[in-house]
């Protein structure tokens, strides 16, 4: 017996978001697959099946369901509802999980997968770049004058800037291949298994597309979707995502793929970073969708700078309107030829400029001024207002930044304040509109957690008490647990809070006293999460010594800095007694930083602190020690390598005198490659005939120079 569906009734409701009208016709570019157009689809129950019919229907679903999310998410002309789609997907589960049918670039991989503890880092194809921005007409007249100097007049494409979370997906032979966020512009988090998930993104591409191709999309949670969530969120009793950027942000970086395929993320893509040249940005634009990839409609091609001028100011006016979050527009050079002549900075291609909306404003009143306490004791005021929306985000809270501000405002308790947020994202108090006589605020001379003295530093204000300060203590050992510190898992804002509540940590020392089975009895903790917070800390006690100087929170010394500082001196006891001029020694610190790490170790509360510390840790020493047996070679590290880290084998070549630097030239020596390697550095290598070794190469080549890698 079979299961007769009748697929006509469905999707005929107006809530389905792949709606199409009752008399839509199948379009004629329709393959021809009895699943595009199911009107008299008829399902056999999946035991009557055999492997090889399994199969069949299998492809001929999977390609039936490419299709219509290409007519959805690419041509914006769905010709299925809903419950035809749905129908599609279930019943392509059901065979797949019947028969073993696992196909890598199979849509049913969206809904999920086995979640990860942890995101790698992996190098980007090519750099993903930032932009330069204004505000200000007058510097986007400035920037085409410059663009006509060098190259001529252009022509420009303009699109909106989006607020969402840049992302480099690749495709190898049109399957999906992997997907890594910006990070630094250089290398970022493979979140490969998350992005799967986002319907949008098609597992494989359609049409004569290349067999390498790495692009650059936005990830975004569109507006409606947005509330809907948010909807959902509060009336289970969590708490809302202040805006959709922050959503999207939070979601991309859940460590469970199930949970991202739950929320209703999308992708725009805009950019190709290799595999692909287009003559112009235009014939990029349109080309993306043939091979399934989705741009946003909102693209136009412009005359001269005054277009693309008039487009933002367009645009700006329907803001509201669009159904995602967009803070300027961004101006591109349609030439390709003009753009390679153009170039780019370090940071910045030199043929492309964003045009930035002005920040929001609403009327807000000023109900109580707050004083937040960060962990280097900075006191940061904080406006408390009555709710407000702006920008379809609700605002009660905003930074009034330092005393300074405050006094140049006139801002106090009761005052009419025009709010902006800054970039659409960050609220701020703009300017007083009406003030209360009697409103005048004194900033605090007196620490709000500790009552120490409050110490001013020009418009800055901070409280001298140190770690004694419950606030600055918190903060201090949030931060010594970071990531980019000593990466002690567990140790976050919530958990230290109660830790140091409940009077089981008075200092960072105590992390190393901590009593287990006291942890094991707080509240929403047990055996286990206590026993893993124990372990993570065991853990950090032979800490490297960068990671050491990062997490006690030396002024100026973030990782690569602390990097330098370890490798110049060797241990930790050298970098806490060398003096100011032996600091300055130390390539990229200067007088100013070096001042502010040598007061930080003069500082006796910070004295008792480490002190304290080095009880319970020992911070490993590095060895100094630099030969010449690599001296006058350059090389660059691209990819991941199994034996070491890429810093480490900088580290190494650097201590035997050869130089280690980010990018291939001409004068490079060698271009190291592990797995996963930068298409651009490999690319850039041959073009300037460098030579490329494995790391079973580099470690021969170390080998014969009298060096020892470790195993």
């Amino acid at each position: 017996m079979t299961e007769q569906t009748d697929f006509s009734t469905f999707g005929d409701g107006p809530n389905d978001s792949h709606d199409a009208p009752a008399d839509t016709a199948v379009p004629e570019d329709a393959p021809e697959n009895p699943y595009i157009a199911p009107d008299e689809l008829t399902f056999a129950p999946v035991e009557e099946f055999t492997e090889e019919t399994a199969r069949e229907q299998a492809d001929a679903l999977r390609e039936a369901i490419r299709y219509h999310d290409h007519r959805y998410y690419v041509a914006a002309d769905p010709v299925v509802g809903d419950r035809v789609y749905d129908a599609l997907f279930d019943r392509l589960q059901a065979l797949e999980a019947e028969f073993g049918l696992d196909a890598s670039d199979s849509p049913t991989r969206r809904v999920g997968g086995e979640p990860v503890d942890s995101f790698d880092t992996v190098e980007h194809v090519a750099p993903m770049l930032s932009i330069d921005s204004s505000g200000e007409a007058d510097d986007v007249r400035e920037f085409a004058d410059r663009i006509a100097r060098e190259v001529g007049s252009q022509r420009f494409v303009c699109e909106p800037k989006f607020d969402g979370i840049s992302i480099e997906v690749v495709y190898e032979d049109g399957v999906y291949e992997r997907a890594v966020t910006r990070g630094d512009g250089e290398e970022g988090d493979d979140v490969t298994r998350n992005v799967r998930t986002v319907a949008s993104i098609p597992e494989r591409l359609r049409g004569d597309y290349p067999d390498f191709l790495a692009v650059r999309g936005e990830l975004y949670m569109p507006r409606e979707a947005f509330t809907a969530y948010n909807r959902e969120r509060t009336e289970r009793g969590d708490d809302a995502f202040a805006n959709p950027r922050n959503a999207t942000a939070g979601t991309i970086r859940q460590q469970d793929p199930a949970v991202v395929a739950e929320r209703p993320l999308d992708c725009f893509f805009f950019e190709t970073l290799a595999g692909a040249a287009f003559d112009t940005a235009w014939e990029r634009h349109t080309t993306l969708p043939e091979w399934g990839l989705p741009v946003n409609d909102e693209v136009r091609r412009v005359e001269g700078i005054d277009g693309a001028i008039d487009y933002r100011d367009e645009l700006v006016e329907r803001r509201d309107d669009l159904d995602y979050e967009t803070d300027g527009t961004v101006i591109k050079v349609d030439d390709r030829a003009a753009c390679e002549q153009l170039g780019a900075t370090a940071r910045a291609p030199r043929w492309a400029y964003a045009y930035k909306f002005p920040a929001r404003s609403e009327e807000t009143t000023v109900r109580d001024i707050a004083v937040q306490v960060g962990r280097t004791g900075r006191l940061t005021p904080v406006a408390l207002l009555d709710p407000i929306e702006v920008g379809g985000v609700m605002v009660s809270r905003a930074s009034l930044h330092n005393p300074g501000q405050i006094a140049e405002l006139g801002v106090g308790v009761g005052d009419a304040v025009e709010l902006e947020r800054a970039g659409d994202v960050i609220p701020y108090v703009d300017a007083v509109v009406e003030t209360d006589d009697d409103g005048h605020y004194a900033f605090p001379d007196h620490c709000p957690v500790c009552d120490s003295a409050v110490e001013r530093d020009g418009p800055l204000a901070f409280c001298t008490g140190g770690v004694a300060c419950g606030a600055q203590l918190q903060r201090a050992i949030e931060h010594y647990a970071s990531r980019d510190a000593l990466d002690i898992e567990g140790l976050g804002e919530k958990s230290v809070e109660q830790l140091m509540e409940a009077g089981l940590v008075g200092s960072l020392p105590d992390l190393y006293t901590l009593d287990r089975d006291a942890v094991a009895e707080l509240a929403g903790w047990g055996e286990t999460s206590a026993d893993n917070l124990v372990s993570a800390i065991e853990a950090s006690r032979d800490p490297e010594l960068g990671g050491f100087l990062v997490a006690i929170g030396v002024p100026e010394v973030g990782p690569t800095v602390a990097r330098d500082l370890a490798r110049a001196f060797g241990s930790f006891d050298a970098v806490r007694t060398a003096s100011r001029a032996e600091l300055e020694s130390v390539d990229g610190i200067g007088e100013v930083v070096a001042t502010e790490i040598r007061e930080f170790f003069n500082s006796a509360q910070n004295e008792r602190v480490i002190d304290g510390l080095l009880d319970h840790v020992d911070p490993q020493e590095v060895d100094v020690e630099t030969g010449d047996a690599l001296a006058g070679l350059t090389f660059v590290f691209t990819g991941s390598l199994s034996g070491m880290t890429r810093g480490d084998a900088q580290e190494l070549v650097e201590q035997h005198g050869a130089n280690a630097t980010s990018s291939v030239s001409s004068n490079t020596d060698y271009l190291v490659a592990g797995d996963s390697p930068g298409q651009n550095k490999t690319d850039d290598a041959e073009s300037n005939d460098v030579p490329v070794l494995d790391e079973a190469q580099f470690r021969e080549l170390l080998t014969e120079n009298g060096i020892e890698p470790e195993a």
